[in-house]
């Protein structure tokens, strides 16, 4: 039934991570040798990768977006604050509990209990999609709205420790990850649906961005009351493979833990549309047949594409971000990081989902092809700013604090569609590819150069949700000058014909 969709799926996820295992292949065989075992786990861990992306992307495009939708929709038509808001908040909360990235920066840091920061973290996405859903209620401007609460954000940074300030921003970034992006976005969507006026479409993006503030602030706020004198490194553990039955072991026993994980994941959300579909939603039963098929695989593609992620993955990203930084010329391991940031972020299963519901909104005005190499450019500066940060010990700061400034000057210029997708892009730019490679590459590059992990090697995340706010903008004031020029020239050529006499154009 969905095997022309899964072709098409497939063929996606071998694009995505080809080149990702051909860079990899290249280094280990050239300047920097990675052990048998950990190449071979990198490489299984590829399939799992490539398998798991076509099984999430088609389940996602099943069961989440239309969940989604209709949940935003038949919320809103209610038309009743007491009603929407309340709701708001648990499904921000659930959804945000339910992202695996989440519980890999929770582990991180020892200073705070991992369920408290992770409930932190999940209210502070929860109230920051109510404040989502009141701009998209009363149709307020989201530049002014960002540059509320940026401001406020690094007015808590300039007195929150030190070493919880990369953390922070790590958080806004892990917390829009493939199980948050799909379903908040289509949730965007489906209140924009019941909207008549000429800006529903552009403010059905800009959730993910809202969003992504509230987990910020709540570890700024955490890291206040808690005082952390300094957040404990958990090192990458770099496996020891001498058998095959050892590399399968190794997989084996990844499987039922991230099996468990997920399940208790997307069980809340199930839970929640079961309930309201009983109540309220009735919807037919072809399309139920449809959610309950799209939900089986988004659980499978996760399952396997976590697996790939974290056995596979982050001991390779961490060998050989420390083998390149003990290079006598260690500083190509800028270049390199570009080059890996560049085709990692295709590797990311929330940018093809935000790329097809951008290609719908627009009608195909702002292809996916476009944003998709906007990204790619993104990312690829921000790992080459973090391993910057990695070999000089540069505080996160002296990045972050002026690239949102521009970030947020920006959005005043540019048509308000592009600030919004820009906005959201950051967040899905950073996901689970980016906390299970380019992280561990970043903390085995920092332990390689003596430099303080928590400080220099965290905050990778945080770079590279911010620089798609930039690249994408600037994108956006490209497109707008085009449009004036096209505009121009549209209506000269227009006052041009009017001079021409009826004589004139009958003899042409």
């Amino acid at each position: 039934m969905y095997q022309h969709k899964m072709r098409e799926k497939f063929i996606e996820s071998l694009r995505a991570v080809l080149p990702i295992v051909g860079i990899v292949l290249l280094l280990s065989f050239s300047i920097a040798p990675i052990p048998p075992g950990i190449l071979m786990t990198f490489l299984i861990g590829s399939v799992f990768l490539i398998v798991g992306m076509m099984f999430f992307s088609l389940g996602s495009e099943l069961a989440m977006a239309p969940m989604g939708e209709r949940l935003g929709a038949r919320i809103t038509r209610t038309k009743k604050l007491a009603f929407i808001l309340p709701l708001g908040f648990l499904l921000g909360f659930m959804v945000t509990i339910s992202e695996p990235d989440l519980q890999v920066l929770a582990n991180q840091v020892q200073d705070i209990p991992n369920a408290v920061l992770i409930m932190t973290v999940a209210a502070g996405v929860g109230l920051f999609l109510v404040v989502a859903l009141l701009r998209m209620l009363f149709s307020v401007a989201l530049p002014r709205m960002l540059t509320v609460f940026y401001l406020l954000v690094f007015l808590l940074a300039a007195f929150a420790p030190e070493s919880i300030l990369a953390v922070a921003f790590d958080a806004g970034g892990v917390t829009t990850g493939p199980m948050t992006v799909p379903f908040i976005m289509a949730f965007g969507i489906g209140i924009a649906a019941i909207r008549s006026d000429s800006h529903a479409a552009d403010d059905s993006f800009g959730l993910v961005a809202l969003s992504s503030i509230g987990p910020i602030l709540a570890v700024l706020l955490l890291g206040l009351i808690y005082q952390p004198n300094g957040a404990d490194y958990v090192p990458t553990v770099i496996p020891e493979i001498d058998t095959s039955v050892t590399l399968g072991k190794l997989f084996l026993s990844g499987i039922p833990s991230y099996l468990s994980e997920m399940a208790l994941a997307l069980l809340p959300i199930l839970v929640f549309f079961t309930v309201f579909q009983l109540v309220s939603l009735k919807l037919d039963k072809r399309l139920i047949m449809r959610i309950i098929i799209g939900a089986v695989y988004t659980y499978v593609g996760l399952v396997l594409f976590l697996t790939g992620a974290n056995v596979g993955f982050m001991p390779a990203g961490s060998y050989l971000g420390e083998v390149l930084a003990s290079l006598p010329y260690r500083g190509i391991i800028i270049p390199l990081g570009m080059l890996i940031g560049y085709f990692i972020v295709r590797a990311e299963p929330a940018v093809y989902v935000l790329m097809n519901q951008v290609e719908d909104i627009t009608d195909g005005s702002i292809p996916g092809d476009v944003l998709k190499k906007s990204l790619s450019i993104s990312v690829a500066l921000s790992v080459g700013l973090a391993m910057i940060r990695v070999l000089t010990g540069l505080p996160v700061m002296v990045f972050l604090i002026p690239g949102y400034a521009a970030a947020i000057a920006l959005s005043f210029f540019v048509p308000k569609i592009f600030t919004a997708i820009a906005f959201d892009s950051g967040g899905v730019a950073s996901g689970p590819m980016t906390a299970a490679f380019l992280l561990p590459f970043a903390m085995g590059a920092c332990s390689a150069v003596g430099g303080d992990i928590v400080t220099d090697a965290f905050g990778v995340v945080a770079m590279v949700a911010m620089t798609p706010l930039l690249t994408l903008q600037i994108l956006g004031l490209v497109y707008r000058v085009k449009s004036k020029r096209a505009e121009a020239l549209h209506r000269a050529t227009a006052v041009s014909l009017q001079d021409i006499e009826d004589g004139d154009i009958i003899e042409l």
